[in-house]
């Protein structure tokens, strides 16, 4: 047990750890070249100084009763970080959608069907070949648990929040080390994900598929948000009405926002486990919502929470760039934390069954990258197709690094397709409803079912990449003049 003090000094270190990570990143040109965030190494340091590297080290030399034996940290202290993951995870889904417009589902598909399709092919794809390996090699082998079926997924698409969100869930399906192994699976995506990438895009030159020939040194968050309400002068008066007198900062405002969305998610939540309770998972029945954390909920509460702001003409109140940062101090938290108390021992104990999905993870990404875009989109197939590929072995961020490396000025329009694809994606899969369900999925249900749900997902998808190959083709070109 701590007390809100332990806490407090919890998440000082924690800041003081990141202002570390972001000094290494500083200073190291390999960390600059990585791009990595200064959260992963800010968690890499944590673990570094506490019980299974420095606290190992300190025993080995001067035995147990050394004052380093247990690391730079208390265990009230690492109690903390372990926990912060699954609460923060859900401040980061919440303000996913807020302050942005969303257009009609009609109007997604038309401007990014095949970015749509492309990004479901990686995503269902995942779960499919982590269930073939755990099936054909996993399982017999080394008699893993089959939820590990699913952590490519959580790792790779998810990243580092989801897959530090779903560690809890993931101990009380009776899976304790997959979420250290998740974690671990999110580093490597991340890190082979920009060297593959970097790769592939100077391949992608050399073989001509790349149409801007200059390389973009773009940071991801310099890169604007094509979703983003426009902030008008109209926009920025109607603010100012709303908020006067109110004697409120605009970034309580903001935070309030985002606590009504997680407090809309957990209320369509409970209400859903409620109906599960009293029907089909009753005593002894199929129940799979108990399982589902809170953080895919709290996505569907920030769309609803602006749908109901843009009704009541309050809309103006959320300031994205405000949303955005909120997020990202949580985002943070949730990778930082996550990383430095993770299980060495574990990923140590499971060293086979992490190379071996981790390999599977890769070249599925690789190869479905190098066969597919080509087909499916019609123009620009190296730039569009780059985009997701980060994003399947990463984050978003790590996507729009990738596209902005072979397309830094937007010529081929892929980062439209990009942006609006999230809309079609998110809520489902790399951290939506099908990633927090498909644990508890594979418990109830067992592999094979969980296979043919998500097999049958993958041919649909290929399938629909197919119908619009076709369609496309059938579509008239102007004649020239």
């Amino acid at each position: 047990m701590f007390n809100l003090r332990t806490a407090l000094f919890a998440f000082v270190l924690l800041a003081l750890l990141l202002l570390v990570g972001r000094f290494l990143k500083h200073k190291i040109r390999l960390f600059q070249r990585l791009y990595l965030p200064a959260s992963i190494l800010a968690g890499a340091v944590g673990l570094l100084l506490g019980p299974q590297v420095l606290g190992a080290i300190a025993t080995a030399i001067a035995g147990e009763d050394t004052l380093l034996a247990g690391g730079v940290f208390t265990e009230d202290i690492r109690t903390v970080w372990s926990q912060a993951p699954g609460v923060f995870i859900n401040i980061v889904f919440a303000g996913l959608f807020l302050g942005e417009t969303i257009p009609p589902p009609r109007d997604i598909w038309r401007r990014a069907a095949p970015q749509v399709v492309f990004g479901q092919t990686l995503a269902w794809g995942q779960y499919v070949v982590g269930i073939l390996a755990t099936l054909l090699v996993l399982g017999p082998l080394f008699g893993v648990n089959p939820i590990a079926a699913c952590l490519i997924e959580i790792g790779f698409e998810g990243g580092h929040g989801t897959a530090g969100g779903m560690a809890e869930t993931l101990t009380e399906l009776g899976y304790a080390d997959g979420g250290d192994l998740a974690i671990g699976l999110a580093t490597v995506g991340i890190v082979s994900g920009i060297i593959l990438g970097t790769a592939l895009a100077d391949w992608g030159r050399r073989k001509g598929h790349v149409g801007m020939m200059n390389r973009a040194v773009i940071e991801p968050e310099e890169i604007p948000d094509l979703n983003v309400m426009a902030e008008t002068p109209e926009i920025r008066r109607q603010r100012a009405r709303l908020l006067r007198n109110l004697l409120i900062d605009p970034l309580s405002i903001n935070f309030a926002i985002v606590g009504m969305a997680i407090a809309i998610g957990w209320l369509i939540l409970s209400a859903l486990q409620w109906i599960e309770s009293v029907t089909w998972g009753g005593e002894g029945g199929f129940a799979v919502l108990q399982f589902v954390p809170l953080f895919p909920m709290a996505l569907i509460g920030g769309i609803i929470t602006q749908s109901i702001l843009n009704r009541l003409g309050l809309s103006a109140l959320i300031i994205r760039s405000m949303v955005q940062n909120i997020a990202g101090v949580a985002l943070d938290v949730v990778v930082a934390a996550a990383i430095a108390s993770i299980s060495l021992q574990v990923i140590g104990g499971n060293l086979a069954v992490f190379l071996i999905l981790s390999v599977v993870g890769i070249l599925w990404n690789v190869l479905i990258f190098l066969w597919w875009a080509p087909r499916i989109f019609p123009t620009s197939w190296f730039e569009k197709g780059l985009g997701d590929f980060g994003q399947s072995m990463g984050v978003t961020a790590t996507g729009i690094l990738l596209l902005r490396m072979v397309d830094p000025d937007n010529s081929t329009g892929a980062f439209e397709g990009f942006a609006y694809k999230q809309l079609f994606f998110e809520p489902i899969v790399g951290g939506g409803l099908f990633t927090a369900a498909a644990p508890a999925l594979v418990v109830r249900l067992g592999l094979m079912p969980v296979l043919a749900i998500t097999g049958g997902l993958l041919i649909f998808w290929i399938a629909a990449g197919f119908f619009l190959i076709r369609q496309d083709r059938q579509r008239p070109t102007a004649t020239p003049v």
